[in-house]
């Protein structure tokens, strides 16, 4: 059981209580996630207070993934962080708040949502958008989050990139073609879901380089959106990790290694894929098999040797 440090403690001074002492869970993401953990949080609740009689109180935080990372490096004491990239875990292995083999430490390499890259187009198409090159064409107006501090952002960086290099181009070639596309973005909000905003709500741009479960959660919520999903295209792949320093200084391991575990469970993959991410849970992908368009080439970003 978790021991609970009296900074995140509320005690009942019961002494003949059934249950141990309440605990504190912080927990830190990027900013599109928020949606998913909003069905999937109390239901971990709920399940650990069953088996465990023991309250959780989470306190979560929702911003780029970048951002997040330099928070957490900054004193943000997460002890459990869900980034959009492998890179900004490992920036925080560096600063010493998790340890190296953190992606061992969870099932499918601690990724634990996946997605790829989409093109969100205006009604009626008037710009003709129907692959990556369109969008280095003069007079498109592009709407994608600044990867200084956004996570989707470096996706697109390398979808763009990839879009090159894996159909024959080489890499002055991505070059060229990955600074076209940046000079037709002249506003790049914080973070992926600050782009999505600016593009629906504001009508900036004629077309936004983004997840693709954002689109099919503005579907989902009711809004009428077309977007395109390149038939070249990265696989996104989120990864999960406890932040070691944290959960022991806040003696929440426990805690903490147990909600990793349970965001694998079928019940919440399948609530990551209610609100559009692709599933790793491979029953999940059979059960939702047709729902997802197909992609022709799929990418990692470790196959960008170039990158």
């Amino acid at each position: 059981m978790a021991a609970c440090s009296p900074r995140n403690v509320n005690n009942t001074g019961n002494a003949g209580a059934a249950s141990q002492s309440d605990v504190t869970l912080t927990f830190v993401s990027y900013s599109v996630t928020n949606a998913a953990y909003q069905q999937i949080i109390p239901k971990f609740i709920e399940q650990w207070k069953k088996e465990h009689n023991q309250n959780i109180t989470f306190n979560q935080s929702y911003d780029g993934s970048g951002s997040q990372t330099l928070a957490v490096i900054d004193g943000k004491e997460a002890d459990v962080v869900h980034l959009s990239l492998a890179l900004d875990i490992n920036k925080l292995v560096q600063a010493g708040f998790i340890q190296p083999g953190w992606e061992k430490e969870a099932p499918n390499n601690a990724i634990v949502t996946k997605s790829v890259d989409a093109i969100a187009i205006r009604e009626g198409n008037p710009k003709n958008i129907k692959t990556w090159a369109d969008l280095a064409r003069d007079g498109v107006n592009v709407v994608m989050p600044d990867p200084r501090t956004s996570g989707g952002a470096r996706w697109n960086f390398l979808s763009l990139w990839g879009s090159v290099t894996k159909t024959g181009g080489n890499e002055n070639q991505a070059i060229d073609f990955t600074s076209k596309v940046y000079n037709n973005a002249p506003l790049l909000p914080k973070t992926a879901r600050n782009a999505t905003e600016l593009f629906f709500n504001d009508n900036k741009g004629d077309v936004l380089l983004n997840y693709e479960n954002e689109m099919i959660l503005l579907t989902k919520n009711g809004k009428k959106i077309s977007y395109v999903v390149p038939d070249i295209n990265i696989s996104i792949d989120n990864p999960v990790a406890v932040v070691d320093k944290n959960v022991d200084k806040h003696g929440t391991r426990s805690v903490a290694e147990a909600f990793i575990k349970f965001l694998y469970t079928p019940d919440s993959q399948r609530e990551f894929t209610k609100l559009g991410f692709r599933p790793v849970d491979l029953t999940i992908t059979k059960e939702v098999e047709g729902k997802f368009p197909k992609i022709k080439t799929i990418f990692k970003a470790e196959d960008l040797e170039a990158v």
